[in-house]
């Protein structure tokens, strides 16, 4: 796209053009005195610029509207069809796909099982998983979330093994991708994707510095500082799994990608391990904390199974304040969001246990949240990454 002069009428289409399909997509259908008044144009212009926008494929007629003073008004809507994005949650079972027009509305979903994959398949994979999806030609940009970070300066995958993700491990895995596909692709962290969502939908919106904390299975963490995410030198900004935490084996004794740190102290299977010393049980950390704290709230004859509930949560939450406490000294957020099955199966009771103990570690108090972002949190960050991206391209690609 050729970039107009600044102050010529090339530049003033240009912005006339945004103002006009932004409020397409916020406000809906139209008409074309409605986009006159919201964008400031005379009635000659908005005339000008609907039928520029309709040449360009961006605008639809949209029927017409009666009943109003004056002749019949027609009505004028974005058209959902000028582009189409994907989001994409890579995991080692299966991935997950989402498609929307470009007013934000799915209209393709699937799951692709990948159990036992092995390397040499990425963009095989990745076609499939799209083609179930019903993607069609008008695709533009698909956003990947991933468990691992992309390095900007090598453009390979890391913090991650090839066990968690097989066949990613590549050179120069974005230019593959895109070239294989045919379309923009970004790779994106997963944890990173679900702060996303969180500043767009969820009890992030509106602060400009936090912590977001993913404690399942595996443990993760996203910054967001002056409203953005903030990924780090090599893309590992948040990946404290592998931060050095007090009582747990260090990378030294175990190896860089073993059970050490913060994973060990307070990751899936320790957190089991925890609860069943206080005679807690469940199939996964989710669920022996759902149990916990459903234990925790008993009384009359099961108080001291209650008692062992109570000071098995206390546990898992100190442990969890350890590493908070780490990330808070240092960044000083405005609030912290806390996600993941672990954290989210605990909800406000162990919600509260670890603000209790991560206030008592810390001078800043940042106030605890539990998300409230529902469904796939990466799809949805991704697909908001997605259709950000394309959306600046679309509704610049007017200008001549």
């Amino acid at each position: 796209m050729n970039q107009p002069t600044p102050g010529t009428p090339s530049l003033l289409r240009a912005i006339n053009d945004r103002a006009a399909l932004r409020a397409l997509l916020e406000r809906g259908p139209l008409t074309r005195p409605e986009i006159g008044a919201l964008t400031g144009l005379s009635k000659p212009t908005a005339s000008q610029l609907l039928v520029r926008l309709q040449e360009a494929g961006l605008v639809v007629l949209n029927g017409i509207r009666e009943g109003l003073p004056g002749r019949t008004a027609e009505v004028y809507r974005l058209n959902p069809d000028a582009a189409h994005v994907a989001a994409l949650d890579v995991t080692p079972a299966h991935i997950d796909v989402r498609v929307a027009d470009l007013t934000g509305t799915t209209i393709g979903e699937h799951r692709l099982p990948t159990p036992g994959r092995a390397g040499g398949e990425v963009v095989d994979r990745i076609r499939a998983a799209l083609e179930g999806a019903n993607a069609t030609a008008r695709l533009r940009r698909a956003v990947i979330g991933v468990q691992g970070a992309l390095d900007p300066g090598t453009g390979r995958l890391g913090y991650a093994t090839s066990k968690d993700m097989p066949g990613w491990h590549i050179p120069d895995l974005v230019p593959t991708l895109r070239e294989g596909l045919g379309i923009q692709i970004s790779v994106e962290n997963n944890v990173n994707l679900v702060a996303q969502a969180e500043q767009a939908h969820g009890v992030g919106r509106g602060h400009q510095d936090f912590v977001l904390l993913w404690a399942d299975e595996g443990l993760g963490s996203a910054l967001v500082i002056g409203g953005r995410l903030h990924r780090g030198a090599t893309g590992g900004a948040g990946e404290v799994g592998y931060m050095p935490a007090p009582g747990a084996p260090t990378a030294r004794e175990t190896g860089r990608y073993a059970n050490h740190g913060y994973q060990a102290l307070t990751g899936g299977p320790a957190v089991l391990k925890i609860l069943r010393s206080y005679g807690l049980r469940g199939a996964t950390s989710a669920q022996a904390v759902r149990n916990a704290v459903q234990a925790a709230g008993a009384t009359g004859s099961a108080g001291r199974r209650a008692d062992d509930a109570r000071a098995g949560l206390r546990d898992i939450a100190a442990r969890l304040a350890v590493g908070l406490a780490s990330i808070t000294s240092v960044v000083d957020p405005e609030l912290i969001v806390l996600t993941g099955g672990t954290l989210l199966a605990g909800g406000d009771t162990l919600r509260e246990l670890v603000e209790h103990e991560l206030h008592a570690l810390t001078i800043p108090r940042p106030p605890l949240l539990l998300s409230t972002v529902e469904g796939n949190p990466v799809l949805a960050g991704a697909l908001d990454l997605a259709l950000r991206a394309t959306r600046d391209e679309v509704f610049g690609s007017t200008v001549s």
